[in-house]
């Protein structure tokens, strides 16, 4: 991916799940790059709490698991004319157990809800939005467990597979074919997978120093990736999935 520290003044990108540690990492990137940031938690205290500091940021409480709610989001951003250009979709979580046996129904509910259900949500209500944009970008955090799942992680693996057929069916609507052009129709809107074995902050690495986090990438490494893929070639980027290595 591109160095993200290209302008990207006048693009307007809401971030769902902003007060997670790579929420906030990819709002500050966005905005010192130019761009403005809709932030989206379900926790105002906790928007407040990380975000209220950084300029061009506009924070927005809603359940991004009810998609009337989000509908009514996406309504009163347009409104306030902050039609998005981009959608990153960093909600999430994990739940585990021991064995298939162990992978309860209710951690599997959690993990869908968070994982699968807002990305439906979110996706369906700025669609309109990301493909009228002449970078339109849809892009999510998933992880190397799809590749390869583990009887431990298995409920995880299976959402996160879901989120990524989800995307690239997102992807295929993206496509010249479907947007009433023919094909030598360049493509203006992408989305993509960007694919980690885990995530590292400055507070993990703070609560456990003698700690080295093989293979997790820094979340501000993903924020600079996100931010990077508005200067990609939508084209060559739809579909993608963009594997992140990590940072020392």
């Amino acid at each position: 991916m591109s160095d993200a520290a290209q302008d990207l003044s006048g693009l307007t990108i809401v971030i769902a799940g902003a007060s997670s540690p790579a929420g906030i990492a990819c709002a500050r990137q966005f905005a010192g790059a130019g761009a403005r940031v809709v932030a989206v938690g379900s926790n105002a205290g906790r928007l407040e709490g990380a975000l209220s500091d950084v300029d061009g940021v506009v924070l927005k409480t809603c359940d991004l698991s009810q998609a009337e709610d989000v509908q009514k989001l996406a309504a009163g951003l347009r409104e306030d004319r902050l039609m998005p250009d981009g959608l990153i979709h960093l909600v999430g979580g994990w739940r585990g157990g021991d064995g298939i046996a162990g992978q309860s129904d209710g951690d599997y509910d959690f993990l869908h809800r968070q994982v699968v259900t807002t990305l439906r949500n979110t996706s369906r209500a700025f669609l309109p939005d990301l493909a009228a944009s002449t970078r339109g970008r849809l892009a999510i955090v998933s992880a190397t467990a799809v590749d390869r799942p583990t009887a431990g992680n298995a409920s995880y693996a299976a959402v996160k597979s879901a989120a990524e057929a989800w995307v690239r069916a997102i992807a295929d609507q993206f496509s010249p074919r479907h947007s009433g052009n023919d094909d030598d129709t360049p493509a203006t809107a992408a989305a993509c997978i960007v694919v980690v074995k885990a995530l590292v902050d400055d507070a993990m690495r703070a609560g456990s120093p003698e700690r080295r986090f093989p293979g997790h990438t820094d979340v501000r490494h993903v924020a600079t990736t996100m931010a990077g893929l508005f200067t990609e070639d939508a084209a060559a980027l739809n579909g993608r999935r963009v594997m992140l290595a990590d940072l020392p």
